[in-house]
């Protein structure tokens, strides 16, 4: 699995004009399932998504994680993150998970999430997907598991 964490001052995904989820600090994740992905994939990603230091402390260092602050996690699926993009100038999604094995694992990250932390939301499975966010920082990391 894929997740591109992006610390936010504030962020929201809308699908037809209206907000399906939103978080104010925190982290915004843009979530890939590849083929090979399983529920251990998922369980791994949670655990650097939450514990991932990513936020300043006292000092200015990044030493704090999302649960540390208690900030909001807001997940997206984005297939696109999984592409082959090595060669050419199109991308392959051959790289990307079957669609039922993607949203099977991002329900199960974005459940999973929701048993274990504070604020979580997310967007819509496979819509067409609107996202908005104030990157803090910014602060983009590739998580790869």
């Amino acid at each position: 699995m894929k997740g591109l964490l992006q610390r936010v001052s504030a962020a929201r995904v809308e699908v037809s004009g209206e907000v399906v989820g939103a978080v104010d600090h925190g982290l915004l994740v843009l979530v890939a399932v590849e083929p090979d992905d399983t529920r251990a994939s998922a369980d791994k990603l949670l655990h650097k998504l939450l514990n991932y230091r990513v936020f300043s402390d006292a000092e200015g260092k990044m030493n704090l994680s999302l649960a540390d602050v208690g900030g909001g996690l807001l997940l997206v699926s984005q297939f696109t993150l999984a592409a082959d993009t090595k060669s050419g100038l199109r991308p392959s999604f051959s790289t990307a998970a079957p669609p039922a094995l993607g949203e099977e694992l991002f329900d199960y990250l974005l459940s999973s999430a929701k048993q274990v932390h504070g604020t979580v939301a997310s967007g819509r499975f496979g819509a067409d997907m609107q996202v908005h966010l104030v990157n803090d920082g910014p602060v983009t990391f590739l998580l790869q598991t």
